[in-house]
């Protein structure tokens, strides 16, 4: 089953909790909750207690991107705070598979991301440990960018990684593959049929009428 994941990063945060609401009502099956340093990425956003008061509020699946060096520092309290999945950065860990590991020690799910410019092999060690693979399809820390082409490449890459490592033995429980940055509805099939099965959208969900941009990505993951 394809997912969608709303960046609230692009919501309007003086109607945050009306927004996410919104999303959820209309079918919505996460949400995604930027977390950035001014360290790893130039941008800072929030952080737990944002999260922790998103989480009194709402059932809603909370995927937590962290775009923060040395991430495995604050894994314990965005656990607390209410994250379902947590996804880090290969490039912002010293030692990714212990961090992995504390997330997967921590209860909750875990994700590892990659930015643009770090090829997918990097990843293969790691695919039997996570459960999510986030691929970056803009470089991190700014919404509104453009989607690089190349991600297509990538995400083709990503599968055919799958297939060696898992074969056909894996069944459904393969990591699921997020795509993030620059995805409108306008090339989001084409997304999809590179390889992605969760998909982040912030400004396309989140601008104009959002009820109808999430119905109208929703009915395009559906098939």
């Amino acid at each position: 089953m394809n997912w969608l994941s709303p960046s609230i990063l692009a919501a309007d945060f003086n109607r945050l909790g009306e927004q996410i609401q919104c999303v959820r009502d209309c079918g919505a099956q996460a949400l995604h909750f930027d977390v950035m340093d001014g360290l790893f990425v130039p941008s800072i956003s929030f952080g737990m207690p944002v999260l922790a008061s998103i989480r009194k509020e709402t059932d809603m699946f909370l995927d937590v991107h962290l775009m923060i060096r040395e991430p495995s520092r604050y894994i314990a309290e965005f656990v607390k705070s209410g994250a379902d999945l947590i996804t880090v950065h290969y490039e912002a860990c010293t030692d990714v598979m212990q961090t992995v590991g504390l997330i997967r020690d921590a209860g909750v799910k875990a994700g590892l991301s990659i930015r643009p410019d770090t090829p997918v092999s990097v990843l293969r060690p790691f695919l039997t440990k996570v459960d999510l693979i986030l691929i970056m399809s803009v470089n991190p820390g700014f919404g509104g960018q453009t989607f690089m082409e190349g991600t297509y490449d990538k995400l083709r890459e990503l599968r055919n990684m799958y297939s060696e490592v898992f074969g056909k033995a894996y069944g459904d429980e393969l990591p699921r593959v997020e795509v993030d940055g620059g995805i409108y509805l306008s090339n989001v099939a084409d997304v999809l049929g590179a390889g992605a099965d969760t998909i982040v959208a912030g400004s396309a969900v989140f601008h104009g009428d959002i009820a109808a941009n999430t119905k109208a990505f929703l009915e395009i993951l559906a098939g």
